[in-house]
């Protein structure tokens, strides 16, 4: 096995001859009209189904949660449901070494394995997502390198995705696909795609047909038109307005003195401003060329049911008018339609889950 310190200094040697064999292949035009005043962007067209399911969270952190192997009667249920779509968010920790980047064990990969191969078998379709990665987590504890800065995470973070594509290599679109990061929060542009660029080569010089997703930044908030080229899948969120969606939330510092939520809510957020803000920005990149599926959404269970219930209404609604697919956070838990704990819904009991009927008839409707 490589060594630390030979594995960062090969690569990075490789990315920094790729860099400066394209600075010397740039020569002036020899007149104005020999260079265009803008290079025409080319992008890749790109096609995928109205997917719309739940994220499964067994492998989501070693720190507090996730530690669970995955269960084939989500697929089971969600497939009898009329769903066909699990997000899985990952933590790179449970087959790699965050002090050698160039470890992966094997055995680590096995309940992964065995997540794909579920949805393979009950015709669920498979996102493969790093949450946490080398050198980037939105949820503590921080990582030591900084994948914006760092150039040792960035080739990290491509080594893991590499080995990932050449892992899965084959396996149609249609049953998996990769996304790369979770809610990228407020990084300069230029910083995330030529990150973004770097996790893209790695994955399709192993299996170059394979579809990757890609969050937008702010949060998965805004999206990035310098993506467009690689012809990468955009996802979004649909946690709008946040002191709806997280209201008494534990981990979010000062929501349990938030006012009771309302929806529409007293702060101005309704269907129309939902659309005008967190919609129409992502409409005008897929007229780009883009696509678009919203990667997470739900309301903790502190929020009223009879609040939660016409949000998310309009909210599945607005997006299946744009033909976006969506996965919702999560399935079985404090977001989800299933053994979500709340105290003001009467449940039912179905095949061992506490199901939430009125919600997942919306969720059906959408």
């Amino acid at each position: 096995m490589l060594t630390r310190r030979e594995f960062v200094a090969g690569l990075g040697a490789g990315v920094v001859a790729g860099a400066v064999g394209k600075a010397a292949g740039q020569t002036a035009p020899t007149t104005p009209a020999a260079m265009p005043a803008t290079r025409p962007i080319v992008v890749p067209k790109i096609t995928i189904p109205r997917w719309r399911g739940f994220n499964l969270l067994e492998r989501f952190s070693t720190e507090w949660m996730g530690k669970e192997p995955f269960q084939e009667k989500d697929f089971e249920v969600m497939r009898e449901w009329g769903f066909d779509f699990v997000r899985i968010p990952m933590d790179y920790r449970f087959w790699g070494n965050p002090e050698n980047y160039t470890e992966i064990r094997e055995a680590g990969l096995t309940p992964i394995d065995a997540v794909v191969e579920l949805g393979r078998k009950h015709g669920v379709h498979v996102c493969l997502n790093f949450h946490r990665t080398p050198g980037y987590c939105v949820n503590p504890p921080k990582e030591t390198k900084d994948l914006w800065k760092d150039e040792e995470a960035v080739i990290g973070s491509a080594h893991h995705w590499g080995a990932f594509a050449k892992r899965y290599a084959g396996r149609p679109n249609s049953e998996l696909s990769f996304n790369l990061f979770n809610e990228p929060s407020h990084i300069p542009e230029v910083d995330y795609v030529r990150v973004c660029t770097k996790m893209v080569e790695a994955i399709r010089t192993q299996d170059k047909e394979r579809l990757v997703m890609v969050d937008g930044l702010d949060y998965g908030g805004t999206p990035v038109e310098g993506l467009l080229e690689l012809g990468v899948v955009q996802s979004t969120r649909g946690y709008t307005p946040f002191m709806l969606s997280h209201y008494k939330a534990g981990w979010v510092k000062g929501s349990d003195t938030w006012g009771a939520p309302t929806w529409p809510s007293a702060d101005g957020w309704n269907a129309a401003r939902l659309k005008s803000e967190r919609i129409d920005p992502f409409v005008r990149i897929e007229a780009k060329g883009s696509r678009v599926i919203v990667g997470e959404f739900g309301a903790f269970n502190k929020t009223p049911h009879d609040v939660v219930l016409p949000w998310l209404k309009d909210s599945v609604s607005l997006w299946k008018a744009q033909g976006w697919g969506w996965a919702m956070w999560n399935f079985r838990g404090a977001f989800g339609v299933a053994d979500s704990e709340r105290t003001d819904v009467k449940y039912e009991d179905y095949k061992g889950l506490k199901v939430d009927r009125a919600m997942l008839e919306v969720l059906q409707a959408g």
